[in-house]
């Protein structure tokens, strides 16, 4: 395993026992474990069998300050899904995990505290930011990062990566309030490394080598420093019944752009974080037993991949820069007893768009999420399914879980992926699974 720096080992030790020292202090914590097993005819392997133990701390350093502290510890006895490994070093600096090996990691997830002055609310420290409510994909919950490890599966709340922030929020009128972001952590997407089971094939995502190229190699150009920092801003608004936000995002894209320089027979890759703006506005109303929600987000200097067999692919460096407009409607309905219902359709459009690119102009996907409590909600089953209209790939996650005791939760699902190799969902063909797990609180 990776040792961590001796700066952060003497920061934790320090923190735990001014923690376990501090009789105000508020213990709490949960244990997680899952095993998933492939079920396709190529994978019928075990794909983890993964402990995660998130201890978590509260107390009060005085009349106006709280601080809290989420660890995190994971341990996996089958590698398949890589925690250290050939992959791009997302991390900044200052964050990242303590210890880190081919079988788990050790980290301070969490670490803020919590205060108010001139009628204003500070959050200072790692923490996440969640902007936007859709499920299964994103359009503004941009402010974190997000781990691929295990694609899209994980909850948002376990796969977002927490980030060192400044995080004021002025309540301007009783239906109004102003949020500001100052994020001086250069952290970006965690992607699986390579040979674990949700590493990215699609042409989409990243790029494809033609036959009789040789790589020479991959560079990462990846910014670090408080001057490289994002800063954004939201004004929420209640109207009328209505939940408003309207959201600005000055920040790096969380993905690379895969520049592609071809000499010869022989192709260098360039990974390089690009910045963009964000302009966005979230939109929620209930109608009765019907909600409705909304979600826009326009984006400048988004780069999309091109096809390695067209002539433009040599002279812009396989990539195309364009604005993007993202957006996503969704309706939920809770008319029926113990029943949720909820349908949604995400929608980008590539604005300067060229034949050379490998996704379409338009990319269309519907999402449709079930959840049925039953016997006052100690049996739980809940079911979202994914289908992309543009390249009939989908996905489907479906989890039956059971309280047995108020803090002891058991469950059991799947998950499924279907479509062309080359589509965002249909790379995962071959890693359909079963999975059964528990959690218990403290």
């Amino acid at each position: 395993m990776k040792a961590p720096a001796l700066t952060s080992s003497i920061f934790t030790a320090s923190l735990i026992a001014l923690l376990s020292h501090n009789a105000h202090a508020e213990f709490s914590g949960t244990w997680e474990q899952e095993l998933a097993v492939g079920i396709d005819g190529s994978n019928t392997k075990g794909q983890k069998f993964e402990a995660v133990l998130e201890p978590e701390w509260n107390t009060s350093l005085s009349d106006n300050i709280d601080m809290t502290v989420i660890a995190r510890m994971r341990l996996d006895a089958y590698d398949k899904l890589g925690y250290e490994g050939e992959r791009l070093d997302n991390y900044s600096s200052i964050n990242g995990p303590l210890v880190e090996g081919s079988h788990g990691d050790i980290d301070i997830r969490e670490l803020y505290v919590d205060t108010e002055l001139f009628n204003t609310f500070w959050r200072i420290g790692k923490q996440q930011v969640v902007w936007g409510q859709a499920d299964g994909l994103k359009v503004l919950d941009v402010v974190n990062p997000q781990s691929y490890r295990e694609f899209i599966l994980d909850d948002f709340a376990d796969s977002r990566i927490p980030l060192w922030i400044l995080n004021v929020e002025v309540p301007v009128t009783d239906n109004d309030s102003i949020q500001i972001l100052w994020v001086p952590d250069t952290t970006y997407n965690e992607f699986a490394a390579q040979g674990t089971v949700y590493e990215l094939t699609s042409p989409l995502l990243v790029p494809q080598l033609v036959d009789g190229i040789t790589l020479t190699g991959i560079n990462e150009d990846k910014p670090s420093g408080a001057s490289d920092g994002d800063m954004g801003i939201r004004y929420s608004k209640f109207y009328d019944g209505w939940d408003l936000t309207f959201n600005y995002m000055y920040h790096y894209n969380d993905n690379p752009v895969f520049y592609q320089s071809v000499v010869g027979a022989e192709v260098t890759i360039d990974a390089i974080y690009e910045r963009n703006n964000l302009i966005g506005a979230t939109a929620s109303k209930a109608f009765g037993s019907f909600t409705l929600r909304t979600e826009i987000g326009y984006s400048s200097d988004i780069y999309h991949l091109i096809d390695n067999t067209s002539s433009a692919f040599v002279e812009n460096q396989g990539v195309h820069e364009s604005d993007e407009l993202s957006s996503v409607i969704g309706l939920d309905y809770q008319g029926i007893e113990n029943t949720m219902l909820s349908m949604q359709w995400f929608q980008s459009i590539v604005f300067d768009y060229e034949d050379y690119l490998i996704r379409p102009e338009d990319n269309n996907i519907l999402s449709w999420l079930y959840k049925q409590t039953f016997q006052n909600e100690t049996w739980v089953l809940d079911v979202l399914a994914l289908y992309g209209l543009d390249q009939d790939d989908s996905s489907i996650q479906l989890q039956l879980s059971y309280m047995l005791e108020s803090n002891i939760k058991l469950w059991a699902g799947g998950d499924v992926f279907t479509g062309p190799s080359e589509s965002l969902l249909g790379q995962f063909d071959h890693t359909d699974r079963v999975l059964i797990g528990f959690e218990w609180g403290i």
